[in-house]
């Protein structure tokens, strides 16, 4: 894992942890440590292996608890705190993120309420009518809504 996808993984971590309305400081912890992370010169992987939790955490944003999860990260592929979100809300639930007029407010929504947690599930909730049933979306943003799933 290259310091730009261990960057994305902490900023989706970020971005899912504010669906879920977590705790805000938490969640601006990791969306600093993502954007030291991915302007970082040097490769985590070479300073994990000479130096450790400690060498990593001299980067800006990381602490003790970053650091260890970027160590998981590059030995394991994963780390715990991110199994047990993704297995609350499923990363797909971030797509929904990328259509105009939907904004992590409209997503949480969606998932919590209508259980709708990817683009495709979107769609048919979309076709069966299911936009006229969410609060905060008016007959323009439904609109751009189905556009953008075309």
């Amino acid at each position: 894992m290259n310091n730009a996808e261990i960057a994305r993984r902490f900023s989706r971590l970020a971005a899912l942890m504010e669906l879920r309305g977590d705790d805000p400081f938490r969640l601006r912890s990791y969306r600093n440590a993502a954007e030291a992370i991915e302007v970082w010169p040097t490769p985590l992987r070479e300073i994990a292996e000479k130096e450790g939790a400690a060498g990593l955490q001299s980067i800006p944003g990381v602490g003790k608890a970053i650091a260890g999860k970027i160590i998981d990260l590059l030995d394991r592929g994963t780390f715990d705190a991110w199994e047990r979100l993704i297995a609350e809300t499923p990363e797909t639930v971030l797509d929904l993120l990328e259509l105009p007029g939907i904004g992590p407010k409209t997503a949480a929504l969606l998932h919590q309420k209508f259980k709708v947690s990817s683009l495709d599930e979107l769609k048919k909730f979309v076709a069966g009518g299911g936009l006229d049933l969410v609060d905060g979306i008016g007959p323009k943003t439904a609109d751009r809504i189905k556009q953008s799933l075309g």
